[in-house]
């Protein structure tokens, strides 16, 4: 039988995204984000929704571009530190010791330590209620050589990335393999 828990927050996985802005003085910023994901297959594009308070909601509405880093398990400090501070009273970056790196793709910093960067530009926004949904058109993704597998195919457990469980405000890896997608052409019994 299954309880009820009323309307919350609550889907599993939920992705650590950090969020690369330049503010109106062309300061660096990075923002970790929960609430994302893909959303758009073509053209591909990926879905941010932060609240109108932070300092990355300003950045975003005036540069109308971000980059999108995917930090690993190495880097959950880091990452942690980055969402609970505000990039208006501090640098991040300098803070964490995290490198800030122009995008090639959009006027935008990403994490130069963090495997995997997307580089979008915004090309919807969707008022939500607390939040504002930024739908990005991704230009460009970028990973580090180390985290390739053959074909030039992401290995993700080379990547590491790390996912957020909400309901206990708890960080967690990425489990093991369970099954191939896409394979099943029969019914399973």
């Amino acid at each position: 039988m299954k309880k009820s828990l009323g309307p919350k927050t609550l889907v599993y996985p939920t992705p650590v995204f950090a969020i690369g802005t330049y503010d109106s003085l062309h300061r660096p910023n990075v923002m970790i984000v929960a609430w994302a994901g893909i959303c758009n297959s073509q053209p591909p594009s990926v879905a941010i929704s932060l609240r109108k308070a932070t300092h990355s909601y300003g950045n975003l509405v005036r540069r109308q571009v971000f980059t999108l880093s995917v930090p690993s398990e190495d880097h959950v400090q880091q990452a942690d530190y980055c969402g609970l501070v505000s990039g208006r009273e501090m640098d991040k970056f300098a803070a964490t010791g995290l490198t800030p790196t122009q995008a090639e793709h959009v006027d935008a910093p990403y994490v130069a330590e963090f495997p995997l960067v997307l580089e979008c530009k915004i090309v919807h926004t969707i008022e939500l209620g607390l939040h504002t949904q930024f739908v990005g058109q991704i230009l460009d993704v970028k990973a580090d050589e180390s985290v390739l597998g053959p074909g030039d195919s992401l290995d993700i457990k080379k990547v590491r990335p790390l996912l957020f469980a909400p309901d206990t405000q708890s960080y967690y890896g990425v489990g093991e393999f369970v099954a191939k997608a896409f394979s099943t052409r029969q019914p399973p019994k």
